[in-house]
Order: C-alpha cells, then sequence, then structure tokens
C-alpha cells in the first residue's frame, strides 16, 4: 500500500474527537514553527542535536498492548529540550515556541520513512505526543530563566527547579491520561472510568521512565554538554528494548491462543470463525459491563478457547452448537477444555473462566463466564447469519431464560452492543 493511500485511509477511520485533537495540535506546531522561523533558529546546534534525537525516538516508535503507539526515546528526548537550562554552563536561549518546532520538525523526520513504506504513524497519538510536549513547554520554558538563575553561584541549589520540573511533568502526565481515556472511550465505546483506570496502568511506568530520563539528560548537559546525549541514548535505548519485548509477548500469547481457538474450525467440530465471533461480541459486551483492560484479555483468551473441549468428543456436535446439547454434556465439555488450558501453567484464571462457563445464575460464576455463555449462545443459535429475524429469533430466546439460565444484565448488555454494532463484530 503506498504512503499516500494509506494515509488517507488512515484519515477516513478517525472520528471526531480525533480530527479535534490533530486540527489543535496542528495549529499549534504550525505557530510555533513560524515564529522560530520569523525569529530564527536560536543556538542551532543543541536544537539540531535534540532534534535529531526525537526523529531518532518516532523512527523507532512501538505498538504496546490495546493499540496504544508510544515513542519513549523521542518522548524523554523532547522532554530533554524542554526543561533544558544550560549547556555546559552557558544558559540556552529557545522559548516554548521554538521547543514546539524542533518537535514538529524532528517528529515529522522520523514519521517520514514509517510513511514510506506504507505504514503511517496513528495520527491521534502522534498529535497527543506534540500537544503534551507543547503545553508543558509553554509552561515551563518562561520560568526557565529565573531557575538557571536560582541554580549559579555558591549557594545555588538544584532543587528548585527539580521541584518545578516534576511537578509540571506531572501534571502534563495527567493531562495526557485524560486525553487518552477521552479517545479511547469514544473509540471503543468503553466508560470513561474504565478508560482512565486502564491509561493509568498502562502510562505509569512509561512516563516514569520518561520523566526520568528526560530530567537526568536536561540535567546531565549543564556538566557533559552534547555528549550527555550520546550517553543517555543508551539507557533510553535498553528502555525501548524492554517495553518491545513486553509488547512482543503479549502479542505472541494473543497469536498462540488464536491459533488454538482454530483447531476446532479445522477438526470440523465447530463452524468456522465461531470462536473469533464470540470472541469479538464478547469483549465488546465486557466493554459494555465497564470490565477493565486486563479483565478484557482473558475474558477474549477465554471466549476464543471456549470450545476447544470439543476435541475429546467421539462424534462431533451438529454445527459444535453445545447451547442445543445436553446440559450435562456441555458442562463436561467446559470441564475438559479447561483442563486442556490449565496445561499451559500460565492461564489458570482463563480455565477457570472457560470452566464455569455453563453454570446457572444460582451458581454465581465469574461475569467473564456468563458473558461467554450468553455470546457463545447467541452466535451458537445464528451462525454467521446477517438475517435480522433470526437475530431477533435468538435474542428473543435468550431474553426468555435471562434471570435463570443467562444473566440478565448480560443479555441486556449484549441486546445493546447488537443494536450498535452489527455486524461490526463479525468477520
Amino acid at each position: 500500500m503506498s504512503g499516500p493511500v494509506a494515509t488517507t485511509r488512515a484519515f477516513q477511520r478517525l472520528d471526531s474527537g480525533q480530527l479535534l485533537l490533530i486540527c489543535a495540535t496542528g495549529l499549534l506546531a504550525v505557530a510555533g514553527v513560524a515564529h522560530t522561523v520569523a525569529v530564527g533558529l536560536l543556538d542551532p546546534e543543541i536544537a539540531i542535536g535534540f532534534g535529531a534525537l526525537i526523529a531518532a525516538g518516532e523512527l523507532a516508535r512501538l505498538t504496546m498492548p490495546g493499540n496504544r503507539e508510544v515513542a519513549p526515546i523521542g518522548a524523554a528526548a523532547a522532554l530533554g529540550y524542554t526543561l533544558l537550562l544550560d549547556m555546559g554552563d552557558v544558559p540556552v536561549r529557545h522559548s516554548a515556541f521554538q521547543v514546539v518546532a524542533v518537535l514538529t520538525v524532528g517528529m515529522a523526520a522520523g514519521a517520514l520513512p514509517h510513511l514510506a513504506v506504507g505504514r503511517p504513524p496513528r495520527l491521534d497519538a502522534m498529535a497527543r505526543r506534540l500537544l503534551t510536549g507543547a503545553l508543558l513547554a509553554l509552561a515551563y520554558r518562561p520560568l526557565a530563566g529565573p531557575l538557571s538563575g536560582l541554580t549559579k553561584g555558591a549557594e545555588g541549589s538544584w532543587w528548585p527547579a527539580l521541584g518545578v520540573m516534576a511537578a509540571l511533568i506531572l501534571v502534563m502526565a495527567l493531562v495526557d491520561v485524560v486525553l487518552a481515556a477521552v479517545l479511547r472511550a469514544e473509540q471503543v465505546r468503553a466508560a470513561f472510568g474504565v478508560a482512565i483506570h486502564d491509561e493509568v496502568r498502562m502510562a505509569a511506568p512509561l512516563w516514569a521512565a520518561v520523566a526520568a530520563s528526560g530530567i537526568l539528560l536536561a540535567l546531565a548537559s549543564h556538566s557533559m554538554g552534547m555528549a550527555a546525549l550520546l550517553v543517555f541514548a543508551a539507557p533510553l535505548l535498553v528502555t525501548q528494548v524492554a517495553f518491545r519485548k513486553y509488547a512482543g509477548i503479549r502479542a505472541t500469547y494473543l497469536q498462540t491462543v488464536r491459533a488454538l481457538s482454530r483447531v476446532t474450525e479445522v477438526g470440523g467440530y465447530v463452524e468456522p470463525g465461531h470462536s473469533r465471533r464470540v470472541s469479538r461480541l464478547a469483549v465488546a459486551v465486557g466493554r459494555e459491563l465497564g470490565l477493565a483492560e486486563p479483565e478484557l484479555l482473558e475474558l477474549e483468551y477465554a471466549a476464543l478457547m471456549h470450545d476447544i473441549g470439543q476435541l475429546s468428543l467421539r462424534d462431533p456436535i451438529p454445527g459444535g452448537a453445545t447451547v442445543l446439547t445436553d446440559p450435562e454434556q456441555a458442562r463436561r465439555i467446559a470441564e475438559l477444555g479447561a483442563e486442556v488450558i490449565r496445561q499451559t501453567g500460565v492461564l489458570d484464571r482463563v480455565a477457570e473462566i472457560v470452566r464455569r462457563q455453563c453454570d446457572s445464575c444460582a451458581e454465581t460464576p465469574p461475569l467473564a463466564s456468563r458473558i461467554i455463555k450468553v455470546t457463545n449462545a447467541y452466535d451458537d443459535l445464528i451462525g454467521g447469519s446477517t438475517d435480522r429475524d433470526r437475530a431477533g429469533a435468538a435474542l428473543e430466546r435468550l431474553c426468555l431464560s435471562a434471570g435463570e439460565e443467562y444473566d440478565q444484565a448480560v443479555v441486556g448488555a449484549m441486546t445493546r452492543v447488537i443494536d450498535r454494532l452489527t455486524p461490526a463484530y463479525r468477520l
């Protein structure tokens, strides 16, 4: 896919909140570049050095779980340039608008190679990184002169500067989390409170690493000069590798689970696409009910493998529809599937969800198990059909059994999701 086509499609997938963020950040970026061009680039060697590191960080960006795009090296370099007070004991002169300009040019330069090979950046994520960096610069750079004066002389102290740096970074981190939660809540239709919790959980370790690296880079430049950029590039790279490995492990887990879920389809035990459809619908229902991201991940794993116990059957159930089979046989299938999953040694919670998917409401199974029971029954009844009458009949049947066999709240949530998303959850 060519760069222009990929960019066009990326724009078409944006919602109103993303477009508003991108437009506001674009105006800020244009103002920063225009101001810098008008007054001239101050301390060009410093600007080019930090801009190159920002570009390298953007070039090495990675995608974290939940499709979150991050660039820790670029973010730390941007933070260091924003917080810079002096370079080799010589005060720096750049303004907040020059910081915005350097961020804009550096991020654009790092994104160009990806764009050239058809991998455009997430525009909303890129805009968010630029916006939080610009806001920090606008708040901090007017204070840089007075703070630099406090560090000079025999009685000079860095503690006031460190306090201001830490306080403003904390505020910007909170702004970034709120922006990310607002966008994510709109994109995946999650509850805002749940989105905030998920973003704090995901952003806290990243912001801690970036903030520490950025502050140390700014302080080290006082005595080391431009050499600080090279010295701090190594630990920043280690941080990047650690986050990449974490993301890779999560992706490998999901790929393995998806491969296992297809065994029942290849063997003819369930209809093609059944596990994926149940998984997508279950995750959507889980979001509707306010499950946090770690719980949604467990739900996705369990939904993908909920029928793996059917491999123990001598004769497959017609269509793989466990909702139409004997309840005791369905329970036995769930227990055998749970035992298979438990053999992995790392998915015990997922195994428990699968084991209890056939329990009645009176037995108070976990919410994830109740969600799988309802979504599996719905897909067993309609399969891959898009017929509205058939879907309506399936929902009516589940509603009639709600409160006894099926959880009433889950059935209600699934009805709302289907009304809103059908047929988005299908293959």
